[in-house]
């Protein structure tokens, strides 16, 4: 029998119908996921199925007694209290009791006291005659198998540890059907991958058991969880068989149908009003049948509701950079005591699309800033590049104005937009953006996560750049739009720099990528995500690290074992060493470039006339260009020696 399900379910907000007589059914145990456009109707369907909304017609079927859990896209405002009340406040009418038995428990492990006992028995006899042992208990194992802080106020938690406890929160209830609205958002990599973990099957019975119904952008979450696809789209709901990658290709199948049906049925329907235009010979032969079948061909026309359009996106090219846009030197930056980057060093180039990959709260914002200039580091130098032009996608979307209109937040007052040299009205630029007319007159207050992403990308894109700075511009986007910023991306002839979780995104996109390593240290890799995985060291042995009174001399053991292996054995390059010789040579020739210049102006006795500031400083430069280029050359020939013996 069907777990749950929707027959004949239609739903309107006003226009088009989002679901018009839908039906399907899910078994136990299944794992769907719903794709479809922004705006297409995923979370009213998800909203119908956890009774939260009630259909025009039709209904929503579900077996008696099931029980139903849903976590929302976005993190609800107005949520106090410890991690420990947070979770427990889903059991609904027993949370009171359960949260009251919790505090009276701390406060007499705190401070102790008579009153603090009294509070205590109070709350076990409430509990007692609750019968709520079994879920108190619940919670207490919850929190420890989601490596959850019971005792954190949940409001000093990120947004990703956030998203964790609302799933606690969802689970304590034992679900038999879990709703995931785009669970993925806001978490780091390590907190996706435990959701995909936790969110499969398995044998030893540690994840989720019951039966998943869920929202993603995320191609790699939804490829590995999947076993169904239900697709929304115009109103109507089209069941796949299979995981997303066989979705796919047969959805572009029958996209390629759908068209040429529609082809024959357009041909068919002008020649019907090619015979219908010629009046008298039409009234003369009483074709009834024939005018009645074009009236058919006619409101079957109208009725016909097209595919969305797909963004269209273009970038405002500016004037190439300088070869050469970052150039880190043994960068550390400290946030008060804490030590977020340590001894980083690395070159970006013109045309590198560099990726960034850590934690949620661990420094991947201020990495960026550091590369741009925009803070100074406690150690170590930053040089920028020539002739740079940064654009700058906001993670946080504090750029937006919510009294505004879309119109204003893009125009600023104007009707018209200059966009790669020409002339534009504002309208048909946002259309450009999936915006309607009508929508592009709203106000930004009203507009769904994808949307206002999208709003953030119209007004970056009209931006001059050769540098493009994205700190997580996938979240909320459609697939579809993902996949378009993805090539967008790959042809830019600027720089990009791009912090992302997707990572799809950044397998696709990224020619390099700096992780967060432990204790400030930033690795360099070439490739995305996967080519990390590939050329990341190996998780140090647990026997090596359980120790720590040997962590110093396993440490040193370590090292010698590594110098006695490198002296027995051929040196090879790696991929940051090939890459740093490759970019040698155009380094030192912009050294030697720079250090002519400086000579010339250094032998002209006029220059001597300036403030002696300025003459301190031009020699204090080129001194500093010829100890950079000798190591630069000593570097160069260590590399080629190294590739050679390779």
């Amino acid at each position: 029998m069907a777990l749950i399900g929707m027959r004949d379910l239609s739903i309107r907000f006003g226009g088009p119908p989002l679901l018009e007589e839908v039906s399907f059914f899910m078994e136990p145990g299944e794992r769907v996921c719903l794709v479809g456009r922004n705006g297409m109707g995923k979370t009213t369907l998800m909203k119908l199925l956890a009774g939260e909304l009630q259909p025009d017609s039709g209904e929503v079927v579900r077996q008696r007694g099931l029980r139903v859990a849903r976590l929302e896209q976005e993190v609800p405002e107005g949520l106090m209290g410890t991690v420990w009340e947070v979770v427990a406040a889903g059991l609904g009418p027993l949370s009171s009791a359960l949260i009251d038995y919790h505090q009276a428990s701390l406060r007499l492990e705190q401070s102790g006291g008579a009153a603090a006992l009294r509070a205590l028995e109070q709350a076990h006899e409430a509990l007692d005659r609750l019968s709520g042992w079994g879920e108190q208990q619940r919670v207490t194992e919850l929190l420890t198998q989601m490596s959850l802080p019971a005792e954190m106020p949940f409001s000093d938690l990120s947004g990703g540890m956030k998203r964790r406890v609302l799933l606690a929160r969802a689970l304590v209830t034992e679900p038999d059907l879990l709703l995931l609205d785009e669970p993925t958002n806001h978490l780091d990599l390590a907190a996706i991958q435990w959701l995909e973990n936790f969110l499969k099957p398995d044998t030893a019975g540690r994840s989720f058991r019951g039966t998943l119904f869920f929202v993603s952008h995320d191609r790699l979450f939804l490829d590995r969880l999947a076993t169904r696809i239900l697709e929304l789209d115009r109103g109507k709901l089209t069941d796949w068989p299979g995981d997303y990658a066989t979705y796919r290709q047969r959805k572009e199948t029958a996209l390629e149908v759908e068209a040429a049906q529609q082809a024959l049925f357009d041909k068919k329907l002008a020649l019907e009003e090619s015979w219908i235009r010629q009046g008298i010979q039409a009234r003369r032969t009483r074709n009834e049948g024939r005018v009645r079948a074009l009236e058919r061909l006619r409101r079957e026309r109208r009725a016909r509701r097209e595919r969305p359009g797909s963004v269209r996106m273009q970038l405002e090219m500016g004037e190439l950079s300088g070869k050469v846009v970052v150039e880190a030197r043994q960068v550390s930056y400290r946030y008060h005591d804490t030590l977020l980057i340590d001894q980083f060093s690395t070159i970006i180039q013109r045309g590198d699309k560099v990726g960034v990959i850590g934690p949620n709260g661990v420094g991947k914002s201020t990495l960026l800033r550091l590369l741009l200039g925009e803070l100074k580091p406690s150690q170590g130098s930053v040089h920028l590049g020539t002739r740079l032009e940064v654009a700058y996608f906001d993670q946080l979307r504090t750029l937006l104005d919510d009294q505004k209109t879309v119109i204003e937040s893009v125009g600023e007052g104007r009707q018209e937009v200059l966009f790669n040299g020409k002339t534009r009205h504002i309208i048909s630029y946002l259309q450009d953006f999936l915006f309607t007319p009508d929508r592009a007159r709203s106000p930004v207050s009203i507009l769904s996560g994808g949307e206002r992403n999208r709003l953030l990308l119209a007004r970056l894109f009209l931006k001059s750049s050769n540098v493009l700075v994205m700190d997580e511009p996938t979240n909320d986007l459609d697939v579809e739009t993902l996949e378009l910023l993805e090539a967008l991306l790959v042809d830019y002839a600027g720089t990009v720099l791009l912090v992302s979780h997707d990572r799809a995104f950044l397998n696709n996109v990224a020619t390099c990528t700096l992780v967060f390593e432990s204790e400030g240290r930033i690795g360099e890799y070439v490739g995305g995500y996967d080519d990390w995985l590939a050329q990341r060291a190996p998780e140090p042995s647990p026997v090596l690290t359980s120790k720590k009174g040997r962590s110093e001399e396993t440490r040193a053991s370590l090292q010698v074992r590594k110098e006695e292996r490198d002296r027995g054995r051929k040196k090879r390059l790696s991929f940051k060493e090939q890459q740093e010789l490759a970019a040698l040579p155009g380094q030192i020739e912009l050294l030697e470039g720079e250090q002519r210049l400086l000579q010339q102006l250094l032998a002209d006795p006029e220059f001597y006339r300036r403030a002696s500031s300025e003459v301190v400083a031009t020699t204090g430069r080129l001194e500093a260009l010829e100890q950079d280029l000798a190591l630069a050359y000593e570097r160069w020939q260590r590399l080629e020696e190294l590739a050679n013996e390779g």
